[in-house]
């Protein structure tokens, strides 16, 4: 038998959607050239043109992280495996920096009342956490990044266990889309400022909790005035930008950062506080580039993922605070909810970290779109204005019956959510082994959910030779909100 290698869902669209494919090898570098051999989608997602390891791109055998050793020279004997572990995300060992704190806040002066000595009295009764324990989580303060399907879980359930202080960040509004995971939000919510409806949620839960709310963009101006008076930070959000810049502050300002994410059937959570373990740019140094790893909208997630996952957080915020048990310090827990599993890797600090390494050089927030590759040149699809066409020319051109190609590239399983009559369904990923299918000589109009696969499908097929080719500007979404109102959307 072969070693096996176990796929992240972010890259299974590139190995026949395969979780784990078995390859005969001696050395991590055998069975990783054989992998891209044998998938050469693959090969530039996890390897530079010079054949290195992507630095966005972590490879384990069994538990153990081997990227500071020469890990393609790594030998594999029996019984190995190998996982790949992409960006969703020697120095000292584990022992050293994953024990657990005394506790992060004082009790000192902090009394429970009658109903709440009612109400926590499940708490007071564990051995290991009794009164104590509640007059911690009742003097500290938790500043939650996101109200979305981390956030509802963790505001929830850190309401109930008696946190004292819950900061809550987001600009968002409540969409219906929303309500299958973000479960704070009812449906008498749609359309009300996150914010809102997840602080009446706290409040209803739990009336004793003091609730701070932040109805803004979290950026490099504002980030450290609007942590710093917190005792720990959540990252509940969704998207690479943030994530950096939150770690990044919580180094700066020494706090810990309690990190989650999710996608599809699969998430990820550890606790990261430097100065006691690695930080998050230990784990990845630099990002994917925008558009390897789908968002929640674009890859989907099933709606109790982040539920798992979001307790997860909420229980590691509770044993900080207290100062019971061990902290997902220096540890990456993986979950599948499909085979329900759970996997531990263990992570190390790595002494060359820009920020919380020995010789730091990043010492202020940065321009976190730039890092990760946002609003650049390189993310960005610049089409002529004669390659765009509205919803609205689109219906006139069908409507007179025009010779013309619709090109969806979404998956098959958008497509039967809903889609346009006449339309040829080619994914985007499949399209440039696939462009034979489709005629030159015919105008095409390229479509995807909202626009960016499209634009990238008018662009490549331009360049193809195409007499002409156009992006439908929005969308399906953009098609239904303008022309068929009664098209669902997703």
């Amino acid at each position: 038998m072969g070693i096996p290698i176990h796929i992240p869902t972010a890259l299974r669209q590139y190995a026949n959607n395969q979780d784990a494919i078995e390859i005969d090898g001696q050395t991590v570098g055998d069975v990783l050239q054989k992998l891209s051999d044998g998938y050469p989608d693959l090969r530039h997602h996890l390897f530079t043109e010079d054949g290195a390891l992507r630095n966005f791109v972590n490879v384990y055998v069994n538990d153990d992280d081997i990227r500071y050793l020469k890990q393609h020279d790594t030998e594999l004997k029996p019984g190995d495996a190998v996982t790949i572990v992409p960006a969703v995300a020697g120095g000292k060992p584990v022992a050293e920096t994953s024990a657990p704190p005394k506790g992060l806040v004082s009790s000192e002066g902090v009394t429970l009342s009658k109903e709440e000595i009612e109400r926590y009295s499940r708490h007071l009764i564990i051995p290991e956490f009794t009164i104590e324990g509640q007059k911690k989580l009742k003097a500290a303060s938790v500043l939650i990044i996101g109200t979305g399907g981390l956030g509802s879980p963790l505001a929830l359930y850190l309401a109930a266990a008696g946190i004292g202080k819950l900061g809550l960040v987001d600009f968002d509004v409540v969409d219906a889309t929303n309500l299958q995971r973000q479960i704070i939000h009812g449906t008498s919510d749609v359309g009300r400022p996150k914010l809102d409806s997840a602080k009446d949620g706290i409040l209803d839960i739990n009336p004793n909790v003091e609730v701070e709310t932040y109805n803004t963009f979290l950026n490099s101006d504002n980030a450290l005035d609007i942590m710093r008076p917190y005792d720990v930070i959540i990252d509940g959000t969704d998207n690479f930008p943030t994530r950096y810049l939150v770690n990044d502050a919580c180094v700066l300002l020494g706090k810990p950062n309690v990190y989650g994410s999710i996608f599809r059937f699969e998430g990820q959570a550890s606790v990261f506080w430097a100065g006691k373990g690695p930080c998050y740019r230990c784990l990845y140094p630099e990002p994917p580039p925008p558009g390897l790893v789908p968002s929640c909208a674009e890859g989907g997630v099933i709606g109790v993922l982040p539920g798992i996952i979001g307790v997860i957080q909420a229980t590691e915020a509770v044993k900080i605070i207290t100062g019971i048990g061990e902290p997902l310090m220096g540890r990456l827990l993986l979950y599948n909810a499909l085979n329900m599993t759970f996997r531990e890797l263990k992570l190390r600090k790595d002494p060359e970290c820009p920020i919380c390494g020995e010789d730091p050089t990043v010492t202020e927030l940065i321009d976190y779109q730039h890092f990760c590759g946002i609003g650049t040149d390189e993310d960005q699809i610049r089409l002529e204005p004669q390659q765009e066409i509205s919803a609205e020319e689109l219906k006139a051109l069908r409507d007179q019956r025009r010779p013309l190609t619709l090109l969806d590239v979404r998956e098959d399983f958008e497509y039967e959510i809903c889609h346009l009559p006449d339309s040829t369904l080619i994914p985007i990923a499949q399209l440039e082994r696939r462009v034979g299918e489709l005629d030159k000589e015919t105008p095409v109009v390229a479509l995807c959910r909202t626009g960016p696969r499209s634009a990238r499908a008018t662009k490549f097929l331009t360049e193809a030779g195409f007499k002409q080719v156009q992006n439908l500007v929005g969308g399906i979404i953009g098609w239904a909100d303008k022309v068929d109102p009664d098209m669902p959307k997703y």
